[in-house]
């Protein structure tokens, strides 16, 4: 798996309309935070966010569930979980992504 592949694979994550036809559940965007923060940063290395902090704990702690994937592995994984999520979605503007990140 390439570099270009995890880079085109994050521009249409980031693109994605809040109300558009590909709609990823809560559960999808901590898995692709995971392996987004773990392709690009590694382990985690910041202490858990406080109590209150609903978020900051899911998000560290989806993180954290991925300590030791490798930077390749995090990125690979990424991929995969947004082609699948793609290929569920089934319409025009999903096959459109597929074709980008497989040319890549």
């Amino acid at each position: 798996m390439s570099q270009a592949k995890f880079n085109k694979a994050v521009k249409i994550v980031q693109s994605l309309p809040k109300d558009g036809p590909i709609q990823p559940t809560t559960d999808e965007k901590l898995c692709f935070y995971q392996f987004y923060k773990q392709g690009t940063e590694g382990d985690v290395s910041t202490a858990r966010p406080g109590i209150m902090d609903f978020t900051g704990k899911a998000k560290w702690d989806a993180w954290n569930s991925v300590k030791g994937t490798s930077k390749e592995d995090a990125q690979k994984l990424y991929v995969e979980k947004l082609l699948e999520i793609l290929k569920k979605a089934d319409n025009e503007e999903a096959k459109k992504y597929i074709a980008e990140i497989e040319a890549a």
